[in-house]
């Protein structure tokens, strides 16, 4: 029965290609011979423990191998990721300006980066000081990947916390003979944005030992607002403007009441020194688009050794060792202050203030009697604010593995060290900035004639520092339970504890709300996690099998969870696979969830009573503040899904898989951002008592209360298709076809309406991919596609405006030389297809969804010895 098995194992590999969604040489799969058995016999794939007989698993999984990575033309496992059509509604990518300014992240499902699980070589990957909730993808290198396997089902069962839209495990490179050395470089169609790409690596083996190592580098420069082809001047009230204060009914005016009716004196706006500030009617405008970056730079370095010894037959000891280094600039428009929000005001007698006589500023023609203002100023005098990021993580893993008997145990240990240094320059010292103006040692209209002295004691330099460290022991085993007619019951139980040290910690001028332009609080905390777990999977015929798996998860901080799963799996005949699976899930509060101290900060939002209240037409952008609070009592949130599917292979040349999802979130951990907490309370729907908007009485937003909460349940339920095909002409060459299909038919939260196709929540992305390979030439062509949406949703929850579908074409051709090396040039995006220029989340498209490049062409070449 064994041999039988290993013969099926093999006919199902060569028909449903391991599942994956690249091609692979199937002539080395039938060349497999009986002598290879063992090695066929029991395959581990992400979302089971157990090793198994048949590729085609229970669960739907996407397999990207290195020849897929190569021929995609990405630089980085984030870029690669990031384009696959499970990232359903995109993710964050860098950008200049954010607290996560040098991160990168993957969103499954579209339910968000915290509830997607990354995995290396089947472990957790440290999550990023940026954010405290999701893993950053620029940590993993990507010279060290073999390929990159994709769960799209839950697996909290097995892998706790965080695995409700999917795991993703990427698989690095073991048991590699050689050397290999690649370089790379691209260059986007826009000015700057320019990329590099490189690594080195080598590997040895003996009969009892291996080693791989490497070295893996890639980049891509800073990429300017103004150098794209849609740029158009930024017109922020925050450049030299002046507003009114409410009074009382005894006449006395009210600091921190402003009535947004902005204006600016003839003196104040053209001619001050800078010609980003212009006139806008009776107010000025500062131009902040002509000097701010779209995309922050980011550069990639990283170390890596994988190492294994085989002390005997039946044990042997491994070490992972990885380093990786990641430095990010960013720059933002200058420094800016008011003093709208608060008790700070301009004096009636100021020097800067345009309604007292005896001012150079003086300005009759507003007829206001003379009174105290707030002022609303861009420090454009001091220079632009830069930020220089750099993290680093150091990973290591020490384990052992062998058998006991029968059994096949694992056990080890794993420390993870990962920090980050921001340092900000440009930043305005508020206490200072607001004396000077109001005494007129820095005067409104000559800005830069104020000497260096002033300048420099009005600017402060920020800093933030961060950890994400942690400690973890594991241990598992492996065994059969026993045998029966249809195969051998098996088994797998596992332990894991793992403790968490987190901070996050801002310069103490920004914790005092001192600094003009920065936002962030400090917030940091500790916790340890135990998980016991176990997996089993019970053969009820030749054709059919279930697995039963469960995971207890306790949280020194919140509490524990339970999280089962049971899968089945029917193989009626060789070309046909049947699979269907239940499960439930969690997802922990994060630890700056819990802990985050309050922190202003400046969003960028559009309503149109506070556009009219600064004079600007409806749907203009504006910077209003915000307050961002924690939730000490956040509990986890919950996930029950389902999944069925069907593999089949309809010829020998063609087969293809067909999956249907469905996805409850409750008691959900969601943010509540500015954009929706104001669109929210337009339209009368529930929110968390503490998130607020408050408006001044012409209707202007003087501030957003905004933070994470428990709040109902989101649904989503969708198709995947997956086909795959394979010909082979000769001499004439091969083609191979690969489509991959995400289709969402629901996403809805509360039992509410559905948001498919609201703006940024596409029904439908798309990736093809061919390649026709003949002699020593690979030619490919990918096609991207992103479905198209509304452009915005009335109150009544109907469509208004259409943004179309974006349709991107990849091209590529490789030469693989006579002495081992591989030459390859392309273009992303070949024909400079614009991202669809909608305004979204305060930028002119969206910015997480759809890349701004433009046409990428890139040269690469990897030589192997």
């Amino acid at each position: 029965m064994l041999n039988n098995k290993v013969s099926k194992a093999v006919r199902l590999a060569i028909a449903f290609g391991a599942a994956s969604a690249a091609s692979f040489s199937v002539s080395t799969m039938a060349a497999e011979d009986e002598e290879s058995a063992e090695k066929v016999e029991r395959i581990e794939v992400t979302g089971s423990r157990i090793k198994r007989v048949d590729m085609a698993t229970d669960l739907p999984i996407t397999v990207i191998d290195r020849e897929a990575i190569e021929l995609s033309g990405e630089s980085s496992v984030a870029d690669l990721l990031r384009n696959t059509t499970f990232n359903s509604l995109g993710s964050f990518r860098p950008q200049s300006g954010s607290s996560a300014q040098g991160a990168t992240t993957v969103s499954l499902r579209g339910l968000g980066s915290d509830r997607t699980l990354v995995l290396v070589d089947g472990r957790r990957l440290p999550k990023s000081t940026l954010t405290g909730s999701s893993q950053d993808l620029n940590f993993i290198p990507m010279a060290a990947v073999e390929r990159v396997e994709i769960l799209s089902d839950g697996a909290s069962a097995l892998y706790g916390s965080d695995a409700i839209g999917g795991v993703i495990n990427v698989i690095t490179r073991k048991d590699y003979n050689g050397a290999e050395v690649t370089l790379g470089s691209g260059r986007i169609e826009h000015e700057g944005g320019d990329r590099e790409n490189g690594s080195v690596v080598f590997g040895a083996s003996s009969d009892n030992a291996s080693v791989l190592a490497g070295a893996s580098w890639n980049g891509r420069d800073i990429v300017y607002a103004r150098d794209f082809p849609w740029y158009s001047p930024g017109g922020s009230v925050y450049s030299n403007n002046f507003t009114t204060m409410a009074q009382d009914d005894e006449g006395n005016y009210i600091p921190g009441a402003s009535n947004f009716d902005f204006f600016s004196p003839e003196a104040t706006c053209e001619g001050v020194g800078n010609e980003n500030f212009y006139r806008i009617g009776a107010r000025c405008g500062f131009n902040f688009a002509a000097v701010s970056a779209d995309e922050a730079s980011i550069k990639n370095r990283s170390a890596f050794v994988k190492a294994r010894f085989d002390i005997n037959d039946d044990w042997s000891i491994f070490s992972n060792i990885n380093i990786a280094q990641t430095k990010s600039f960013g720059r933002y428009a200058p420094g800016l202050d008011e003093t709208a929000y608060g008790p700070d005001q301009i004096d009636a007698d100021s020097p800067n203030n345009p309604t007292n006589p005896d001012s150079p500023i003086y300005d009759p023609s507003l007829e206001l009697e003379q009174q105290p203002l707030d002022f609303w100023h861009r420090f454009a005098a001091l220079g632009n604010r830069d930020n220089n990021l750099s993290t680093e993580l150091k990973d290591i893993t020490f384990g052992t593995n062998g058998m006991i008997g029968s059994v096949s145990v694992e056990a080890g240990a794993r420390k993870t060290i990962n920090e980050s240094h921001n340092v900000g320059s440009g930043y305005i010292l508020r206490s200072i900035a607001r004396q000077y103006i109001n005494d007129g040692t820095y005067m409104l209209n000559d800005p830069f004639g104020a000497s260096a002295e002033v300048r420099n004691a009005m600017t402060v330099t920020t800093s933030r520092t961060g950890k994400f460290n942690q400690e973890e022991v594991f241990a598992n085993a492996a065994f059969d339970i026993m045998e029966t007619d249809a195969g051998a019951i098996q088994g797998f139980v596992g332990f894991e504890y793992r403790t968490e040290d987190y901070a996050d910690n801002y310069d103490s001028l920004s914790e005092a709300g001192q600094v003009g332009g920065s936002s962030g609080s400090s917030a940091g905390g500790s916790r340890s996690v135990r998980g016991l777990f176990f997996e089993a999977l019970v053969p009820v015929t030749e054709q059919f099998e279930l697995n039963f798996a469960g995971r207890y998860d306790d949280y020194s901080d919140y509490g524990s969870d339970f999280s089962p799963k049971v899968s089945a799996r029917y193989n009626p005949i060789d070309a046909l696979v049947l699979r269907a699976s239940w499960g439930k899930g969690f997802r922990a509060p994060s630890l700056p969830d819990l802990t985050q101290q309050p922190a202003e900060s400046a969003d960028s939002v559009s309503d149109d009573l506070t556009c009219a209240a600064i004079g600007e037409a409806a749907g203009c952008s504006s910077q209003i503040n915000a307050t961002v609070i924690s939730n000490p009592d956040l509990q986890s949130e919950q996930s029950e899904q389902m999944s069925l599917g069907i593999v089949y292979q309809a010829t020998d040349n063609i087969d293809f898989e067909l999956d249907y999802y469905d996805i409850e979130i409750t008691n959900r951990i969601r943010a509540f951002g500015s954009q929706y907490i104001i669109d929210a309370t337009l339209r009368g729907d529930s929110l968390p008592p503490a998130f607020t908007v408050t408006r001044a009485p012409n209707g202007g937003i003087t501030n957003v209360v905004r933070g994470f909460g428990n709040d109902g349940t989101l649904e989503t339920s969708g198709l995947d298709f997956k086909a795959r095909s394979s010909f082979d002409f000769g001499d004439a060459g091969r083609l191979t076809t690969n489509l991959n299909i995400s289709h969402i038919l629901d996403y809805s939260t509360d039992g509410g309406r559905n948001f498919v196709k609201d703006p940024g929540v596409p029904q439908q992305r798309l990736t093809l991919s061919n390649v026709y390979s003949v002699a020593d030439f690979d030619v490919t062509w990918n096609l991207n596609l992103i479905d198209s949406q509304c452009e915005d949703i009335d109150a009544d929850g109907k469509c208004i405006g259409h943004i179309p579908t974006w349709v991107t074409h990849d091209l590529q051709v490789a030469y693989n030389t006579p002495w081992n090396s591989r030459i390859s040039f392309g273009a992303q995006n070949a024909f400079g297809k614009e991202p669809p220029l909608f305004a979204y989340d305060g930028r002119d498209y969206n910015f997480n969804l759809y890349s701004g490049f433009g046409r990428i062409m890139y040269f690469n070449f990897k030589q192997s010895f």
